[in-house]
């Protein structure tokens, strides 16, 4: 049986027909042209198969599948040819006919543990070769997802800069990616980041400047 989940994973359309519309993610949907399906995505050309993928809830997490499609599928600009779990940020391409950002709140990656840098008297840690993340010496835990922890990457090297919302888009999902990826797609990371965040601590450490981009506080730790 498929986990049973409060809030289940999400799907946010971005280019293509069916853009700005979400999905929620629940035991096995189907997408395709075939109009009896649960995402229907239909284009002049037909570049979509009329069954054309799958996205599936297991317990070894989420499967997306390509279902024998004439123009593929692909993750993060990477054809697959057989069940790939889906991590939270993740860029499904349906085709070349649809965008798909994929969002799931227990989305973790392996990390390693080596190279953690102990020397801050910051309340938020960030170490690049670990990808391990602290809060008031607190390991954040599950860590972050592969998108989540870049745009906090983004944020910290630049701490107390505003960095513009293309800038962050382009960290998190790539160049090749960034064309096309909504503002309501990032803002759903965001919340994410800071709902993780707000686990350990209850303080505004990004914040947003209206009309400019983000921007990360990060004060120092409590001495008492």
């Amino acid at each position: 049986m498929p986990p049973i989940l409060e809030d289940p994973p999400v799907l946010i359309a971005q280019v293509g027909p069916l853009e700005g519309q979400q999905f929620a993610v629940k035991d096995t949907i189907m997408i395709g042209r075939d109009p009896s399906i649960d995402i229907v995505i239909l284009t002049p050309d037909k570049q979509v198969s009329r069954l054309h993928a799958s996205i599936k809830t297991t317990k070894e997490g989420v499967l997306l599948a390509d279902l024998g499609s004439k123009n593929g599928t692909y993750i993060n600009g990477e054809r697959i040819h057989k069940p790939t779990i889906l991590h939270d940020g993740d860029v499904i391409q349906v085709a070349l006919a649809q965008k798909l950002i994929f969002f799931y709140s227990d989305a973790t990656v392996a990390l390693d543990s080596i190279g953690f840098q102990t020397a801050s008297n910051r309340k938020l840690r960030l170490d690049d070769r670990s990808k391990m993340v602290y809060l008031n010496d607190v390991e954040v835990n599950p860590p972050l997802s592969a998108a989540q922890f870049n745009l906090l990457q983004k944020l910290y090297i630049n701490e107390d800069k505003v960095v513009s919302r293309y800038d962050l888009v382009k960290a998190i999902w790539g160049d090749e990616s960034a064309y096309g990826v909504s503002d309501q797609a990032l803002d759903a990371l965001v919340r994410r980041v800071r709902s993780r965040l707000a686990e350990l601590d209850q303080g505004d450490f990004i914040i947003t400047v209206r009309g400019h981009g983000l921007r990360l506080k990060n004060p120092e730790k409590d001495q008492s």
